[in-house]
């Protein structure tokens, strides 16, 4: 019976791994993307290492019949699945098993991009600018003129080179983005698998370095230094670490509003609506700065004479 369902479990995840890889080539690889590191995840920590190599070998088979290229997407999406797999394997923390994932996936990125780069003469830059020309080309129709407003080849320009230099923090995103799915999605399962994989910690728990409040004073430097030269390398690490530094401000927020209902016995949904409001409602990430810089949590706990 152990073995019947090892072998349903399995091959399962290695028909939804074959699925996920196929629809790369679809509109529906906006969404699925995310999704695509959860089956090898599950099956590298879930069997042996010579068992996962066996559950591949038939996707990389059928992946070879119908488009040998997808054979690249296997390789560049099974990789850092064995990283995050391996920690989760290893019964490392749920941060060390995220960070190792976003690390693996970010790595591959930077790989990719050089390869593209060195092999085949591919440039980011020029891409995206040609996607933005192509995405504003309608406003630019009629002399620029779209129900009134003046659209000109300056403010593509200009659309195009801001988004130029968020490539990135957009990297950087991307990747933390899908091993947060991944993480949340595979550990249920996993331990309803019989793998036991450690959980992040509770929201209240969440803190951020203190460190973060002197990288914002060096992210603000930087923007003094680029001034009004939008093209300098200091412009790119400006545009970059800003949006990344307040990203940790609004985790930073986030963990306070989670500690401050559970140390007022709130009503549980009040700090889920907070934490939501954080990432519509720019101001609160100051709560977070506030948070860094005084001993907020302590003052709220601290018993009174």
């Amino acid at each position: 019976m152990n073995l019947l369902n090892f072998s349903f479990k399995s091959v399962i995840w290695s028909v939804v791994f074959l699925l996920l890889l196929l629809s790369l080539i679809t509109p529906l690889s906006v969404l699925t993307v995310f999704f695509m590191l959860v089956p090898g995840v599950i099956l590298y920590a879930y069997l042996s290492v010579k068992s996962f190599v066996v559950h591949l070998i038939p996707v990389a088979i059928i992946l070879f019949m119908i488009e040998p290229l997808y054979l690249i997407f296997l390789v560049v999406f099974t990789v850092p699945a064995i990283v995050m797999g391996h920690a989760f394997k290893k019964g490392k923390s749920a941060l060390f098993a995220f960070l190792a994932g976003s690390g693996a996936i970010l790595a591959e990125y930077l790989l990719m991009l050089l390869i593209g780069s060195v092999l085949f003469h591919f440039n980011l830059y020029n891409y995206i600018e040609d996607m933005v020309k192509l995405a504003t080309e309608p406003l630019t129709a009629s002399d620029g003129l779209v129900n009134g407003f003046v659209w000109t080849p300056e403010m593509t320009e200009d659309v195009a080179r801001r988004t130029q230099l968020l490539i990135p923090f957009a990297l950087v995103v991307t990747a933390l983005v899908m091993s947060l799915i991944t993480h949340l999605i595979a550990r249920p399962i996993l331990n309803v698998m019989g793998v036991s994989v450690a959980n992040f910690p509770p929201a209240r728990e969440w803190r951020m370095p203190r460190a973060l409040i002197w990288y914002y004073f060096l992210a603000l430097i930087f923007t003094l230094m680029s001034g009004e030269n939008d093209g300098s390398y200091w412009s790119m690490i400006a545009a970059n670490l800003s949006p990344l530094i307040n990203l940790g401000f609004m985790i930073q927020a986030i963990g306070f509003f989670f500690f401050l209902s559970h140390a007022k016995k709130w009503n549980p949904v009040i700090p889920y609506l907070l934490a939501a409001a954080v990432f519509f409602i720019g101001p609160l990430r100051i709560i977070g700065v506030i948070d860094l810089v005084f001993p907020l949590r302590e003052a709220i706990t601290k018993p009174k004479r």
